[in-house]
């Protein structure tokens, strides 16, 4: 270091004293020669690191005073450390005591004895040595080992040299043996008291919660009532004595190692959150601190501090207080409560944000007899609204907030009989003061006369509006105050058009919002009715004759027929640019063959119209059945027919369906207010007897029309609303004040900004401050329409409201019962074919046992009408078998004989048996000896000497539809992927077109989806959160509805003596009008009791198994089930002809479904199971939820019992428990209860006991949380075993087929490469562990079975241009030819494109290559590289002859 920057350190160490105010002469001369080295800030953690040189050690009153100072001056920026470095390092023992407690406070998270070990002695200097006293070993090595360091540290930071820690063992070996005597004596204490405890605890755990009732809750002191509460918003840094309150809105209390309680929770209160932490004291607390749950309000006093592990303000709490929090109430008297019959729960996508429940309840607790479910255009809350109605006791009125369109907007008003091609027009364009033609003013009046498509006049004139203009007038219109301010009056502007225009036609862009200014100009200024010239509106014209334009704005229009429109929002501009418009329409009008004005509206074959309407709202209510059934057509037909860009229903629809419907004229975008506000209360006379009630918004509802200028201001707000109020007196109609309800109280708001915020332009509600629609009691409804008079008030919102309840009868959305579709003689059908394919097995009469489980199951089947189900199945599977695919039964449809009988499953639930195919003969195992039919030994019939046939798997058939046999079956059927879609549309062809539907689902938003949203909320408008309230903004954003889906397999079947409107609207998934399928509306767990779902799912597995077939030409259902050599690769890689240590497997199982993932092959190498049942086992093991691991492994490790005794499969339990002779319904209750993870109750375990089960038995069962059918296990292992016969029998076959139906990734190069190659990549790639990608995770599937395939002897030949399929590897010898779609980054088209044009014939070089596939630079560069276009000349050769 040079002197000079010595020198400036030294100064700057000068000055920093002078800030301390240590510049006495008794304190300096130690600071003599100082300087500051360096200063770390640590900017987020304001953190000040100082480093200093001096030039001795400081004494130890200096340095506390120093250290003193230095925190002091600069507390209000940052937290302050030092360190220091001398240079002369000089000391003596006295000076290392003094400084010994000091460093001792550096040494955090120290064990508590040491502490007090060292802190109750003064080390001693010894040899430079610090020699430490210690009791025993234990503490020497550990002082030495772990704190020593630290000791030496603390030193070094104030100066010190290195210095040597050593320890000596002070006590007595005396001492040492008693200390060890007393601990084991306190341990046996220990144990016994806390067995007594446990003990206590059962009796007091009673006493507990009785205690816990009592009054508020309170932890630590009462914080009294005049502290001062300090907001959340403003709690910026660490402070110490701080007192908030608040709602808790996630709270938990857990368990530290340390035996310590921790709760944490987080509280708001509405301008922001904060993480609370607080430690229990003592069992009293712990016990305390546990009742503080989501939902409480509390006041916490505590210390605010800088959490590092949550790295964010925290607050670490002393005293807790439980307080009542300040609710709106609802003080109006019983039965004059209002009734609020507009509100919207979490389905009115994106833009609400409570769910009905909570409204609900907000209800009942008010004191509100009924409440209204309006949503945008969707009824998906109607079944959880029907829960909550059924629950609280609050009478439902179901709804829906409708766009409605009118028909078709007229071309031409007051239409007559004139021929356009010789008549005069008057095109004209006003420029307002504003969208109102009752509240604003013509400012600009301009036209020109248009005869035989030329310009023969022109007219212009401004308008003195007699108040200066708004900003967004002179901006929009580019005229200013000066303009206009020596322009005539509005009267003599109009007199003079009127003069002018006489009875030519008059034309306009959007000629309703003109014509509307005109009107009202002559009613007001020449009291004349209204103008009774023929109009023609050019804006619907272009509308009609161009659909296809993005939009039909003037400017879009004139840029479309090259007219020059010199300035837009200038009357005389605009009204020119209309002429030359209205010239060119003529034309096109003309060709068309419209001659005359009449015939304008007559527009033909228009069903498009409904597109190009404006949709205005308006509040549909339910008022009974019929009306329900009319609710769900609409919505239907909107979601299905009249679909663009939202639902729409047209009004002529609407009349079709409107009996049992009320109609309310809804909020501001509803047509009544709308017209009120731009058209004055004369028009809408005859617009509002369409409507039943007439619907009006608190004040504070409108304002965002104040700030996008759409009305002046409040007060013209509330003259809009005492009109519509007036109207309804003089039509008679009910005014009803409704609140427009997006959440329930008022600091939701936040979460609607956030939705609507993440939409950005897309939503129009973006473009101004969104208004307070909370649900408002009936007290906050009376104050905002005082201004009406108390009485007026009192009539609209509790009178009328109650007055269109009581409209209303009872309604329920959702059936009780189910509905399954009905085929004439299925029961029969069903009994006989079961019958004959028994008989066909084996013989007549059958045998007692197949006899009486044939009765038994027909009885229950027939009896609860589940018969169609069978046969709709039965039809199901029989087409896919004649189509040539195998199908897997999914789930426990395979624990019932009747359903092996009509073939939908495979699986025979009889117990084990043999039975003759040639003269029927059986014999039967039906005492749980055998746990398979498969795996009995081979044996000829003894009556005619043919082998016998092996089978049955003692399943019993409670578990698929209960014990009393009425549980809705759910058969689930696994088809070939490919042939999947082919099974759906086969259920059009069993029921017809509009008796099935797919299952419909509602996306909400997901929590990590409102994360994103609050993110971008927080970026948008520059906020800064701490977490704890970015939580709470999560939370309250989650389950909004943000789309619809359909379910992968299942399709809902409606019965043909019912209609889907009886259940459910339908729509198309996602509103993608395209689909094939259409969905249900509803969720379809909601309607999942009233109608038969059936789960037609794609698999893999009959793919592979169809594949096989076609290249190998065995019948899959031939392969023998116990072929020795297939049952070893279960246990160890022998028949595959390799060592463990080839494959890196101990298992041959690689690639067989359910057995190749790493935790099934790690439980076989564990169990090594031989026989088909344990390998059903095994299934049942990997799919349980604790069945395996923690429970019947341990089990099997200790030798407690063998693989095939412990529990594996759900079934297992009620087959063992009969045999041991339990109660069958008994027995079936246990299942029932363990599968579902309930465990055992006392009762059953003795009946358990009583009847020799054994401990571990019982011990288990109370493990188990999940478990899986025996019947499903079985028809996997069936599809197993079969694969794995090709995998041992005809490997290339197997490999040919896994590669082109379950690999997805491949790294072809390395797998041509061989098996060293890929046993490399596969260890590069293991070595990444959990850091590996997806992508290289499914990799190493696909390369662990090249290498097992390379090992075996077989090859990857290099993808072949004229040999390679396009996603079929197919076989060469003894080698694979990969297909094209194996190349990295080239699709599955892309493969396709390259086979079609090798068809066309051989290419001719690479260029020509490249032009008929049309692939890629990139993907030719590989085949080049490759060596696949070896033969190939670059470019096309002209061959000269």
């Amino acid at each position: 270091m040079d002197d000079k920057d010595l020198q400036q350190q030294k100064e700057r160490f000068q000055i920093l004293l002078k800030q301390l105010e240590m510049t006495d002469d008794q304190i300096y001369p130690y600071f003599q020669n100082g300087a500051i080295l360096k200063l770390t800030v640590h900017k987020k953690s304001k953190l000040w690191d100082f480093s200093f040189r001096l030039e001795n050690i400081l004494p130890f009153r200096i340095l506390q005073l120093f250290d003193r100072r230095l925190n002091k001056t600069f507390s209000h920026l940052a937290n302050v450390t030092f360190h220091i470095t001398t240079v002369k390092q000089e000391y003596d023992e006295q000076l290392v005591q003094d400084y010994w407690e000091f460093c001792l406070q550096e040494m955090e998270g120290v064990s508590p004895p040491i502490l007090s070990l060292l802190k109750e002695q003064m080390p001693k200097l010894e040899k430079q040595k610090l020699m430490i006293r210690t009791r025993n070993e234990t503490e020497n090595e550990t002082i030495k080992k772990k704190y020593g360091p630290i000791i030496q540290q603390a030193y070094e930071k104030y100066g010190f040299p290195k210095l040597t820690i050593d320890t000596v063992i002070d006590a007595s070996n005396e001492e040492w043996e008693k200390f060890l005597e007393q601990k084991q004596k306190e341990d046996e204490e220990r144990i016994l008291q806390a067995m007594m405890e446990m003990k206590q605890n059962g009796k007091e755990n009673q006493t507990q919660e009785s205690k816990k009732q009592e009054g508020p809750l309170i932890i630590g002191y009462k914080i009294k009532d005049d502290e001062e509460i300090r907001t959340l918003d403003n709690i910026f840094d660490e402070e110490r004595r701080v007192v908030i309150q608040g709602y808790v809105f996630e709270a938990e209390t857990k368990e530290l190692k340390s035996g310590r309680t921790l709760c944490t929770f987080k509280i708001t209160d509405y301008t922001n959150s904060i993480l609370v932490k607080m430690f229990g004291r003592d069992k009293e607390d712990n016990a305390l601190l546990a009742s503080i749950k989501k939902g409480m309000w509390l006041k916490v006093r505590g210390s605010i501090q800088n959490d590092t592990f949550v790295r964010d303000l925290v607050m670490i709490a002393n005293d807790i207080n439980e307080i009542n929090p300040k609710k709106r109430l609802d003080t109006a008297p019983e039965g004059e409560k209002r009734v609020e019959l507009h509100l919207h729960s979490q389905m009115s996508q994106m833009d609400a944000v409570t769910s009905i429940t909570d409204l609900v309840e907000q209800a009942k607790m008010w004191g509100h007899e009924a409440i209204a479910l309006t949503d945008h255009a969707v009824v998906q809350s109607f079944p959880e609204a029907y829960a909550a109605s059924k629950k609280f006791g609050v009478k439902m009125i179901y709804g829906l907030e409708a766009n409605i369109v009118d028909d078709g907007v007229p071309i031409a008003y007051n239409e007559s009989h004139r021929l356009l091609s010789e008549d005069t027009f008057v095109v004209f364009d006003v420029e307002t003061t504003g969208l109102s033609a009752v509240y604003d003013t013509i400012i600009e009046l301009a036209a020109v006369k248009i005869k035989n498509g030329e310009i023969i006049d022109r007219f212009e004139s401004f308008a003195n509006p007699h108040h200066p203009l708004s900003a967004t007038t002179i901006e929009l219109t580019g005229i200013t105050d000066d303009m206009v301010q020596n322009a005539p009056d509005v009267d003599e502007v109009l007199y003079k058009f009127k003069e002018w225009a006489a009875d030519s036609i008059l034309v306009a862009h959007n000629a309703s919002f003109d014509m509307g200014f005109i009107n009202a100009g002559y009613k007001k200024y020449l009291q004349v009715k209204k103008a009774d010239n023929p109009v023609i509106d050019t804006l619907e014209l272009a509308r009609y004759l161009y659909p296809n334009l993005k939009n039909h704005r003037l400017n879009t229009l004139c840029k479309k027929f090259d007219i020059e429109l010199v300035q837009h929002h200038r009357a005389i501009y605009d009204a020119e640019a209309t002429g030359y418009l209205l010239v060119k329409l003529l034309q096109e009008v003309n060709e068309r063959g419209i001659l005359y004005h009449d015939e304008l509206n007559e527009r033909t074959g228009d069903s498009k119209a409904y597109e190009r309407a404006r949709p205005f709202h308006a509040t549909l209510l339910v008022q009974n059945e019929t009306g329900l059934k009319n609710l769900f057509k609409l919505v239907s037909l909107s979601h299905v027919q009249y679909f663009y860009r939202v639902p729409r229903i047209p009004r002529s629809v609407l009349l079709k369906h409107r009996e049992g419907i009320l109609i309310g004229s809804g909020c501001d975008k509803g047509e009544i207010f709308e017209a009120m506000m731009q058209k004055g209360p004369e028009e809408v006379e005859e617009m509002a007897s369409f409507y039943d009630f007439l619907e009006v918004h608190p004040p504070e509802v409108y304002y965002p029309l104040i700030e996008t200028e759409q009305v002046r201001n409040e007060q013209a707000i509330k003259e809009i609303i005492a009109n519509i109020v007036k109207l309804g007196e003089k039509l008679s109609i009910p005014v009803v004040a409704t609140g427009n309800v997006h959440y329930l109280n008022k600091e939701d708001k936040i979460y609607r900004k956030i939705l609507i915020s993440s939409q950005g332009g897309a939503n129009p509600l973006n473009r101004h401050t969104l208004p307070d629609v909370h649900f408002r009691t009936t007290n906050e409804m009376l104050d905002a329409f005082r201004f009406l008079g108390d009485e007026k008030a009192k009539e609209i919102v509790v009178t009328n409201s109650q007055y269109i309840a009581s409209l209303i009868g009872d309604v329920k959305p959702i059936k009780d019962d189910l509905y399954t579709p009905k085929i004439d003689g299925a029961e029969e059908e069903i009994r006989e074919m079961s019958y004959n394919r028994a008989k066909e097995i084996y013989g007549d009469p059958l045998p007692e046992i197949v006899q009486a489980r044939l009765e038994k199951e027909l009885k229950s089947i027939i009896g609860h009408g589940f018969a169609v189900i069978y046969l709709i199945s039965h039809k199901l599977v029989k087409k896919s078998l004649d189509d040539g695919y195998l199908v897997g039964s999914r789930g426990s449809v395979g624990s019932s004989f009747v359903a092996t009988m009509t073939e939908i499953t495979e699986v025979n639930p009889l117990p084990p048996h043999y039975v003759c195919p040639k003269c029927k003969h059986s014999e039967f195992f039906n005492d749980g000896s055998v746990g398979s039919g498969y795996d009995l030994p081979d044996k000829n019939c003894p009556q005619c000497g043919a082998p016998y046939k092996k089978d049955g798997h003692d399943i019993p058939f409670e578990t698929f539809l209960g014990f009393k046999g009425d549980k809705v079956p759910d058969i689930d059927l696994n088809f070939s992927g490919e042939y999947q879609p082919r099974a759906h549309n086969y259920t059009k062809v069993l029921f017809g077109e509009d008796k099935v539907y797919r299952a419909g689902t509602i996306g909400t938003v997901a929590e990590k989806t409102a994360f994103g949203f609050v993110r971008g909320y927080m970026n948008d408008h520059n906020l800064h959160f701490r977490s704890a309230e970015v939580d709470r903004l999560v939370k309250g954003c989650t389950g909004v509805k943000r789309t619809t889906g359909q379910h992968p397999g299942g399709i809902i079947v409606v019965p043909d003596y019912m209609d889907i409107y009886d259940f459910t609207p339908i729509q198309y998934p996602a509103d993608d009008t395209s689909a094939d399928w259409k969905t249900t509306h509803f969720d379809f767990h909601s309607i999942h009791d009233n109608l038969l779902k059936l789960d037609i799912l794609g698999h893999d597995d009959p793919t592979v198994i169809r594949m096989l077939q076609d290249l190998s030409g065995i019948d899959p259902k031939t392969i023998p089930t116990d072929d020795p050599e297939v049952m070893k690769i279960f246990s160890s890689t022998e028949s595959l002809g390799v060592t463990e240590e080839q494959i890196g497997c101990k298992t041959g199982t690689l690639g067989i479904p359910e057995f190749g993932t790493r935790f099934v092959r790690q439980m076989l190498e564990e169990t090594r199971p031989t026989t088909f049942s344990e390998l059903v086992q095994i299934s049942g093991l990997s799919h349980g939820t604790d069945v395996w691991l923690g429970n019947a492994q341990e089990l099997i490790q200790s030798g407690t019992c063998t693989l095939s005794e412990v529990i594996g499969c759900r079934d297992d339990i009620m087959v063992y428990l009969i045999y041991q002779g339990l109660e069958p319904s008994l027995a079936f209750k246990i299942m029932e209860s363990v599968r579902k993870g309930k465990g055992l109750i006392p009762e059953w375990e003795e009946e358990m006991k009583k009847n020799g089960v054994p401990d571990w038995y019982i011990e288990s069962c109370k493990k188990i949380k999940y478990m899986f059918p025996k019947a499903h296990a079985t028809a996997y292992v069936l599809m197993a075993v079969r694969i794995a016969y090709f995998k041992v029998h005809f490997p290339l076959l197997f490999y040919a087929t896994y590669f082109t139906v379950r690999a997805d990734d491949f790294d072809i190069e390395t797998m041509i490469k061989g098996s060293t190659a890929i046993r490399a990549k596969i260890e590069e790639i293991s070595a990444k562990g959990l850091d590996a990608s997806p992508k290289e995770k499914s990799l190493l599937t696909v390369l662990e079975m090249a290498l097992e395939m390379t090992e075996r002897g077989f090859s990857f030949q290099k993808v072949d241009l004229y040999r390679s399929q396009a996603k079929e590897f197919i076989i060469d010898g003894d080698s694979l030819i990969p297909p094209f779609n194996s190349i990295p980054g080239l699709g599955t088209n892309a493969a396709i494109n390259i086979v079609k044009a090798r068809e066309e014939g051989e290419f001719l070089s690479k260029e020509d290559l490249q032009e008929r596939t049309k692939i890629s630079k990139t993907i030719m560069e590989y085949l080049e590289n490759h060596g696949c276009l070896a033969s190939l000349p670059e470019q096309n050769q002209l061959s000269l002859f």
